[in-house]
């Protein structure tokens, strides 16, 4: 079988934003706190976190369509466990002519996207372009630099294949993204997900069924919406932190630490970080999210501890999400989109009851064109 060079058109056939079920009280906050006050230039409002599972038609009356109408449900009803996802950043309070940024748990809602593309799902896994043509099967749009408070932090899209495979792509912004990592959310969405399908006796089909719902079949062009979802040839390692790595006189996650990340990430990978680069420090404890812009030093060479192990993107564990059980993902695919220089984004682990840090992980993405 040849490759096909080509990129497949891919068309939106449905656009709506879901909402939490019930509504958020008390409101949730994480503030946002940038160390030199510009977080245009630390790209807080580009960086996000995106992946794409790939699923195989798994009986006849499974499809995008099929699943895209109960997720409306499924994704309503699992919000109220993780309202920031259907959050917004916008103002806090003022403090010393500093207007900090906060993301809330507004209820503003996830974007939810339905689209197809004319190709087979094995033809475009085939394809040669693939690492193009799947950023086609995301939605991200950065989020506005004044107008923040309307721009949704989540969007998932829902693309159909011409074989009745499909894929589900999921963008969250970085500063929602240690909730992929530590609430489990993926798998928790699947599990409802398919208690809906049980309770509701498959295949019934969804009161949010596209097909039938659509009067007018013309679909629209991708290129109709402004989609910022380019790779930027980036390559990620994770890096798993135990107890032993952690600052001993401060008991949390440093700047050091995440320097000896990128020494080894760059060491491992053949690649280069910019000389200065942005880094996401949550500090879950207290509700905070540091951006900071990183230097690396020269005469910096101390080595990683014992305490510190890589791993891959599978600790995300999306390769396991059956949103109809038994049906795993035939692929999953990651990225980190708009890291021109690099990015470093740590995620710490505490104890909610002593607010100690007992680990966490550290991911490094490293521009492919940097080699070194």
């Amino acid at each position: 079988m040849v490759k096909s060079n080509v990129v497949p058109k891919l068309y939106i056939e449905g656009v709506q934003t879901i909402p939490p079920v019930k509504i958020t009280e008390p409101r949730q906050v994480r503030r946002v706190l940038t160390a030199d006050d510009d977080p245009i230039g630390l790209g807080l409002f580009g960086h996000c976190l995106h992946v794409v599972l790939y699923y195989n038609k798994a009986a006849k009356e499974d499809s995008g369509w099929f699943h895209a109408g109960w997720m409306k449900e499924s994704l309503a009803r699992i919000l109220p466990d993780q309202p920031m996802i259907a959050g917004r950043l916008r103002r806090g309070d003022v403090d010393d002519d500093h207007q900090e940024l906060e993301v809330v748990s507004n209820d503003g809602g996830v974007r939810f996207i339905e689209a197809r593309v004319p190709v087979t799902l094995s033809e475009f896994l085939d394809s040669k372009s693939r690492q193009d043509a799947e950023t086609e099967l995301v939605f991200w749009k950065d989020i506005d630099e004044q107008n923040h408070q309307f721009c949704p932090l989540f969007y998932v899209q829902v693309t159909n294949f011409d074989c009745g495979g499909y894929s589900i792509g999921i963008s969250c912004s970085i500063l929602l993204a240690d909730l992929l990592f530590k609430g489990n959310f993926l798998q928790k969405w699947a599990k409802m997900h398919n208690n809906m399908l049980y309770k509701n006796n498959v295949p019934e089909i969804p009161i949010f069924y596209l097909p039938n719902l659509k009067k007018d079949r013309r679909p629209v062009s991708s290129s109709l919406f402004s989609s910022n979802t380019r790779k930027n040839n980036g390559q990620t390692f994770i890096f798993d932190i135990d107890t032993k790595s952690i600052d001993s006189v401060n008991n949390t996650f440093s700047d050091k630490l995440a320097l000896l990340c990128v020494e080894e990430a760059e060491s491992k990978l053949g690649s280069k970080m910019a000389s200065e680069f942005p880094l996401f420090l949550n500090e879950p404890s207290r509700k905070i999210i540091k951006v900071e812009k990183c230097s690396k030093h020269e005469d910096f060479n101390r080595k990683l501890s014992r305490g510190v192990s890589s791993e891959g993107w599978d600790c995300l564990g999306a390769g396991a999400v059956e949103f109809l059980g038994g049906n795993q993902p035939v692929h999953v695919s990651y990225w980190l989109g708009s890291i021109s220089g690099g990015l470093v984004l740590a995620i710490p682990d505490s104890d909610p009851d002593h607010e100690a840090i007992y680990g966490g992980k550290i991911m490094v993405t490293i521009p492919k064109a940097n080699q070194i």
